[in-house]
């Protein structure tokens, strides 16, 4: 089972390694504002578990199941920042709440709010009546508070 410690992990390597086409402590450390004692004590559980292949002063490979994993962890983060980009949360706000609901979230629901983003996609008018109708109650908030 992963903790969504885990899960992080296996994500910032999978992006160092998509990036830079390996991952070191040092990275992993820098990108998830760790100690690199404490990265160190992740690879070797994610080592334990089979999802990456550590040597010691040579690296960090994912395994087979480490990459599917770290590439399912990263779909999962854009998939969120998107459908939150598309709701209006102001770009300040995305980054946070993502942190806060990826690890948290059924695989059924992400495969809801997945089909909901697809289909904003598909149908941008829909999406553009949704912020019209936001606005539309920002407004009647607004001017309630002006009248009180």
């Amino acid at each position: 089972m992963l903790t969504p410690s885990m899960e992080d992990y296996l994500e910032k390597i999978y992006e160092l390694m998509k990036e830079k086409g390996y991952a070191r402590v040092s990275d992993i450390a820098s990108s998830l504002a760790v100690q690199p004692s404490s990265v160190t004590k992740m690879i070797q559980k994610l080592d334990e578990q089979n999802y990456v292949t550590y040597e010691k002063y040579r690296g960090i490979i994912l395994t087979p199941r480490g990459e599917q994993l770290g590439r399912l962890m990263k779909q999962r983060h854009k998939m969120l920042e998107g459908f939150l980009r598309m709701l209006g949360v102001s770009e300040a706000t995305i980054e946070k709440d993502v942190e806060g609901i990826e690890h948290h979230v059924s695989p059924s629901t992400m495969e809801s709010l997945k089909s909901l983003v697809l289909f904003f996609e598909d149908y941008p008018e829909c999406l553009e009546e949704y912020r019209q109708f936001r606005k539309k109650l920002r407004d009647l908030a607004a001017s309630d508070g002006e009248s009180k």
